[in-house]
């Protein structure tokens, strides 16, 4: 018998060491060569092991949530051949999902982006590549490989089993009175970063929190009236013209659209806009950027945000997609109440939330010098800022000039 020392491989950017996640196998397991062995989260992403050989787990290198070098240890195989194997023979892993944390994350949740813009996966019959591994599991679970989208290489892997799972779970309807079992979870991998930077934000950061209420009404009309005329161009939601107006707006208020080195003390004010967008996703929050989004027309935006959402969610979204922001919006869609208070997505200086459009009467002009009470829709703006280099009065002049654009949208197609 020999022993086969699987080291953590050099995942690349620079990369010095990574978070255990998760364990798929534990000391006494026999596993397969390609049977998967651990996920680890590095600051870019999650990377999935697979065993390069196959044997008996003799020892692991900790727990999750520990925290290893690249290099070291990460499991130590008992083979069946009478030498040891050399280390390196470990092969680098696939980046399997996204990370699904940005620079410095934002908890939010997701943008609203309609089914029409998302095509269906297209099934091709060819071969599906797999490892034995992951055709076995897929046999035990019973899943048609040609059911599951595979990662960006073509090959399906077991990161995209679990994908495939977590999106067609069955599951039925528990008696209300049931009474869930007190669950200990441990915050590691996303969540610990979530939190870190979380608490990182409102602990550098003095937040002010400006809300003003805005009449949809017409945008809303004009929303409908190009939607009719669409063609093949996707369905637009709010948020193409919501962005719109953002980019026509922001050059007036270059203070809103920057970054702040606070170690440095240098305040970056960008030319471009690279627009976050807060995205909830099965494994957590991304924040996808919309890269130079005051190019784009309403059309292209809705291809966009569509695109982006759908990497985000199916985990294939790339480290310069999750990364460069200068400015980020968040909305809660239908849930979004009647105001909130988001945080702000550090280094950035300010995010912008659109709340909830309700439909309430107001007192509108009946064009003869007087008023009549009419139905109208209203949603309130959040903006939360930046104390330290973002004064109130810019703030609120901003969300000012933001809301005559979204209440005269004629303006947004206007060179």
């Amino acid at each position: 018998m020999g022993t086969f020392t699987f080291r953590l491989p050099d995942i690349g950017e620079g990369i010095a060491e990574a978070e255990i996640v998760a364990w798929h196998i534990k000391v006494g397991d026999m596993v397969a060569e390609d049977g998967r062995v651990a996920d680890l989260m590095t600051d870019k992403a999650t990377v999935e092991m697979e065993s390069p050989v196959s044997g008996r787990i003799v020892s692991v290198a900790g727990e999750v949530g520990d925290v290893i070098a690249i290099g070291s240890p990460l499991v130590v195989i008992e083979t069946d051949g009478d030498e040891e194997v050399a280390p390196e023979a470990a092969v680098i892993p696939d980046v399997v999902e996204a990370s699904v944390v940005a620079e410095e994350p934002v908890v939010a949740t997701v943008l609203p982006v309609e089914p029409e813009t998302i095509a269906p996966p297209v099934v091709l019959a060819l071969k599906v590549l797999a490892s034995p591994a992951v055709r076995a599991r897929a046999e035990a679970l019973g899943i048609d490989l040609a059911d599951v989208k595979p990662s960006e290489e073509g090959r399906v892997r077991h990161a995209d089993l679990d994908q495939f799972l977590a999106y067609n779970a069955g599951g039925g309807f528990r008696p209300a009175a049931t009474k869930r079992a007190d669950e200990t979870v441990k915050v590691i991998g996303l969540r610990r970063r979530i939190a870190e930077n979380m608490a990182a934000a409102k602990r550098h950061i003095p937040h002010f929190t400006y809300v003003e209420e805005c009449d949809v009404t017409v945008l809303e009309e004009m929303r409908a009236q190009l939607n009719e005329a669409r063609g093949t161009k996707p369905k637009l939601t709010m948020l193409p013209l919501l962005i719109t107006a953002i980019c026509k707006t922001l050059p007036e208020f270059p203070m809103l659209n920057a970054r702040y080195d606070d170690e440095a003390g240098v305040v970056t004010r960008h030319g471009a806009v690279h627009l976050g967008m807060a995205t909830q996703t099965p494994g957590g929050l991304m924040v996808p950027v919309i890269r130079d989004a005051q190019d784009r027309n309403l059309w292209q935006l809705a291809n966009e945000i569509a695109r982006l959402a759908d990497a985000a969610r199916s985990g294939t979204a790339n480290s310069a997609e999750l990364s460069g922001s200068t400015i980020t919006i968040t909305s809660l869609g239908a849930l979004g109440g009647v105001a909130t208070t988001p945080v702000i997505n550090r280094p950035e200086v300010a995010i912008i939330g659109p709340n909830r459009i309700v439909e309430r009467p107001m007192f509108v002009p009946d064009g003869m010098g007087g008023e009549r009470v009419a139905k109208r829709k209203l949603m309130n703006i959040s903006i939360s800022c930046d104390h330290r280099v973002v004064d109130g009065w810019d703030a609120a002049s901003f969300v000012q000039s933001l809301k005559r654009l979204i209440e005269t949208p004629v303006l947004l197609l206007a060179d």
